[in-house]
């Protein structure tokens, strides 16, 4: 399972950009062809957080639809897969355009007044 390894990076990144402040909500954006689980990152991100200032906070997941676009007519294809075929022209020359992202979209950390 890589994504306990991707999830041990995004917990070590938000982390660091933290400053020691606690961490309530991460929020993740992944593309539905990045060959990363959502589900398996959420099963992973409690354990990940343990002894950190994450731990506690509420992880969010927005899953980003593919999309692909065709190389020879131009149309845009939605994609459940890395690969397709074009709708309008039937070929299979698709560039992928979006789904394929892996991103901390943001985090809210609870700054704490002394």
């Amino acid at each position: 399972m890589h994504e306990l390894g991707i999830t041990q990076n995004i917990v070590a990144i938000v982390n660091e950009h933290a400053q020691g402040f606690p961490v309530k909500r991460v929020t993740l954006e992944i593309g539905q062809l990045s060959a990363v689980m959502p589900d398996a990152i959420r099963f992973c991100f409690d354990v990940c957080c343990r002894g950190t200032v994450l731990e506690g906070s509420t992880l969010e997941i927005l899953e980003i639809p593919g999309l692909g676009k065709c190389r020879q007519c131009g149309t845009e294809v939605a994609l459940n897969e890395p690969f397709g075929i074009c709708d309008r022209c039937g070929s299979a020359d698709l560039e992928i355009v979006r789904g394929t992202e892996l991103k901390i979209k943001e985090m809210e950390v609870e700054k704490v007044c002394a």
